[in-house]
């Protein structure tokens, strides 16, 4: 088969997605947890960036081959943007130096204010897509806060007594807003400085966090104790990556332990969801691995996560193979070693064109199920890039109908190959190993006008709608 007879095939596949998105109107309660947060949006070019590098007074040599991965000084921050402007990844580093956060309000403003935080984020999809109820987690809620929650009834937070009320709703006055800068940067842009060009090769963001609660994981009362004493279908967990080792945070992701676990026992049939996100404390990387991924029922990551875990799990050749060369066949091998790593019964990458899921009998959907699920997170998370923050029902499925990415086939077809599993084309579907294996090439859009919560609202989406 051609590419384009491969691509016609999964259109027609895609056609689920109607009847996937009813389903999720069907399921009762989720919760997310930890971090909500408000993202500061700013879409940086590359003569702005130039800009304030020459403004800033740093060199060219500082901007080449960057090592660096967290904040030792304001103008860092401008470090960490060409580290992924010109590398196409994305990272979050994060600090607890309030002088960092000023230098940001002061030079860089932003074009916007939306809901951040993986479990804000997933709070907003799920609710707007139906499921029931949806409780977020809060650790600060104030009125800025609550204003980039949905105004949707079905969506709840924790009050100033512990009570659920509708998240919209909520004022606790006492709280003071979290806001993370979220600095996005467009395919192809460019910026030259004394000669040396810097090419984006792919659109992607930078993430600066100052943020002490998230950084303490302070758990909201009210929100553990509506956990241990009502039925919830699915827990939707991350918010562990901005913890320092060097102020308490292995000891903070031991506390959580016996909290989560008194979650599982009060709801047996709970469905744990752990999203890795970008941790850049090694050992805290190493703490959600042996802690937290033991207490999850599936795990959802991308390629730069991916890596980072390969790093910390004695797999440093095929880390550097994989950041080498991130394809789906590396990227196949580094998480089929993480899934049996983890013994966790279902992991799912995101990667630029292509969803991969490797479940195991333990896990309560089937594959095909699972693969389904991944078509609507498509969907749903392609049309979030295209129209920006989706606030309407009507627009969750805007790109419905549009074609698979060349991108996403190619990566199936090299999978495909290497596998032997040449049924994977078509059917997104074989078994690997006593394995189940789905994948799916995605639908990319050109000109993302977002590409913030993409992965959170993939993993989720998939998760839930697989049903």
């Amino acid at each position: 088969m051609n590419c384009e007879d491969i691509k016609n095939e999964w259109t027609k596949k895609y056609k689920v997605v109607s009847e996937q998105l009813e389903k999720l109107k069907e399921i009762p309660a989720a919760a997310t947890a930890f971090n909500a947060n408000i993202d500061a949006i700013l879409k940086i070019s590359g003569e702005q960036l130039k800009k304030l590098i020459v403004d800033n007074q740093i060199s060219v040599s500082e901007l080449q081959n960057i090592q660096l991965s967290s904040f030792k000084k304001p103008t860092d921050v401008l470090i960490g943007i060409v580290k992924c402007f010109s590398r196409g990844i994305a990272e979050e580093w994060v600090t607890e130096d309030i002088n960092i956060y000023n230098w940001m309000e002061k030079n860089l403003g932003y074009d916007r204010l939306q809901m951040g935080g993986q479990g804000g984020i997933i709070a907003n999809a799920l609710a707007l897509l139906g499921v029931n109820k949806v409780i977020a987690h809060t650790n600060s809620h104030p009125q800025l806060q609550a204003e980039q929650f949905l105004d949707l009834p079905n969506l709840y937070g924790i009050d100033n007594n512990g009570e659920l009320q509708k998240a919209v709703e909520i004022s606790r006055e006492k709280d003071i807003p979290l806001i993370h800068w979220i600095i996005e940067f467009d395919k192809g842009d460019s910026f030259t400085l004394d000669d040396v060009t810097f090419k984006c090769p792919k659109s992607n963001r930078f993430i600066a966090t100052y943020d002490p609660l998230n950084m303490k994981l302070v758990m909201n009362e009210g929100f553990v104790s509506y956990m241990n004493n009502n039925k919830v279908d699915y827990l939707l967990m991350s918010g562990f990556h901005p913890l320092l080792s060097h102020l308490g945070g292995l000891q903070l992701i031991d506390n959580a332990v016996p909290v989560i676990e008194k979650w599982k026992q009060a709801n047996p049939d709970l469905i744990v969801h752990l999203e890795v996100a970008s941790t850049q404390d090694k050992a805290i990387r190493q703490a959600i691995i042996e802690k937290i991924a033991p207490l999850a029922d599936s795990i959802g990551l991308n390629e730069r996560e991916t890596i980072d875990l390969l790093e910390i799990t004695g797999q440093e050749e095929l880390a550097r193979k994989t950041e080498r060369e991130t394809n789906s066949c590396n990227l196949f091998k580094a998480i089929l070693f993480l899934k049996n790593k983890l013994n966790v019964k279902r992991i799912q990458l995101h990667m630029f064109g292509l969803y991969l899921t490797i479940q195991d009998s333990r896990f309560p959907y089937t594959a095909e199920q699972n693969l389904k699920g991944m078509m609507t997170a498509a969907v749903v998370s392609s049309s979030k890039a295209q129209h920006g923050e989706i606030a309407k029902y009507k627009d969750v499925s805007r790109t419905l109908g549009k074609p698979v990415a060349n991108q996403g086939v190619t990566e199936l077809l090299m999978l495909a190959s290497w596998l032997d599993k040449f049924e994977l084309l078509t059917k997104g579907l074989c078994e690997y190993e006593g394995l189940q294996i789905s994948a799916i090439p995605t639908i990319l859009v050109d000109k993302p006008k977002t590409l913030v919560g993409m992965g959170d609202t993939i993993s989720s989406v998939s998760l839930l709608a697989g049903r």
